[in-house]
């Protein structure tokens, strides 16, 4: 009996053995693998969250205010610029002069020279007359004297005596700047306002050139470059009433001088004249218009004076603004215009610099075209 018991407490140890080497085998199989996100990290350094960059925007910086030097002795400096026309008047009028027998085919090649420099049929017969006379009578041959006499005619064809300053009356003066598109104009007047603030003047400008959209925009950067105010208005919007505005906005600020860039479209007469013509009445409800400019491109010749008549008879020019003169061998445009339109050169631009815009001296102008050398 004791046999028996103990054989069965021995197996009943085996059974329990048994189930003790199963069941976690089968539970191990039950369990699901590991996830990657339960995975363990492969390295032990520290994980650090990257900072997120704040990008700083950049200072926006004030325009730096230009200081133009005075204008006085700028048209010498800039002599140079008239390379083109000194080699048709210094070395060409005379070398033509200096010959040894001066026969009628000499004077006529004289004649050809000037009418081909622009200088105009009727002025250019004037001066041959007058040079003819004079080297008879003088019969004078040196370089120096045909120099001095070609100079003395061409000075004289300028007509020294006209007043060529620019009108200062009013407070504030008001000036109009008119010409056709594609001159030069909003670009000249912009150099205008330049040469204003470097005589000391204060300058507000009128963008009442609406119809064309850059316009404004390149007046305020020629008007920020100087610390000038550009009064403006939206595109398409009547010129007249900018100008209003301009004249106003230049009696409130105190300032001295209103510059107003018109627009320079040539349909016909009647259209033009209409709108400068209430351009400028409009304005005169302030006070009068004291300069009106005309800008005139000298590459142009003589087909550009027939265009600038008709701005002569539609508003009041006061003054001629003769720009790219550098870029052409016909520098005796200053004397045709003068003599077609009847109104003085009073500035005139040789080259794209900023400051390449100079009062016009006619001695000075006739001693740059001569050139040191002839």
């Amino acid at each position: 009996m004791e046999y028996l018991v103990l054989a069965l407490v021995l197996l009943g140890v085996l059974v329990l053995a048994g189930v003790g080497l199963v069941v976690p085998r089968l539970r191990r199989r039950s369990l699901p693998p590991p996830s990657a996100s339960t995975a363990p990290p492969v390295s032990d350094a520290p994980v650090v969250e990257a900072t997120p960059q704040v990008t700083e925007k950049p200072a926006v910086e004030a325009p730096t205010i230009e200081a133009p030097e005075p204008t006085a002795g700028r048209l010498v400096r800039l002599r140079g610029r008239l390379a083109r026309s000194q080699s048709v008047f210094g070395k060409g009028l005379l070398g033509l002069l200096s010959r040894d027998r001066l026969d009628d085919d000499a004077w006529e090649e004289i004649e050809d020279s000037l009418i081909t420099a622009d200088v105009g049929v009727e002025a250019t017969r004037e001066i041959v007359e007058r040079l003819r006379d004079r080297t008879k009578v003088l019969g004078t041959r040196d370089a120096a004297g045909l120099r001095g006499l070609l100079a003395e005619e061409l000075l004289a064809a300028l007509d020294p005596d006209l007043d060529r300053s620019l009108t200062f009356k009013g407070k504030p003066t008001v000036m109009l700047v008119v010409g056709v598109n594609g001159a030069g104009k909003t670009t000249t007047c912009g150099k205008i306002a330049r040469v204003l603030v470097a005589d000391g003047h204060s300058v507000v400008l009128g963008a009442a050139d609406t119809f064309r959209a850059a316009a404004a925009d390149q007046l305020a950067t020629w008007a920020g470059r100087v610390g000038a105010e550009v009064v403006r208005g939206p595109e398409g919007a009547d010129p007249a009433s900018v100008a209003f505005d301009a004249v106003k906005r230049g009696v409130e600020t105190g300032v001295d001088t209103v510059l107003v860039d018109t627009a320079g479209r040539l349909q016909n007469k009647v259209g033009l004249m209409d709108e400068l013509g209430k351009v400028k009445r409009v304005v005169e409800k302030h006070g009068p218009v004291d300069e009106t400019l005309l800008v005139l491109d000298a590459t142009t010749g003589q087909n550009g004076l027939e265009q600038a008549r008709v701005f002569t008879e539609v508003v009041d020019v006061t003054g001629v603004v003769l720009t790219k003169l550098d870029g052409t061998a016909k520098g005796g445009i200053v004397i045709a215009v003068q003599r077609k339109l009847g109104i003085p050169v009073k500035l005139v631009g040789l080259g794209e610099g900023p400051d390449d815009l100079a009062p016009f001296d006619p001695a000075a102008f006739v001693d740059a075209l001569l050139g040191t050398d002839a």
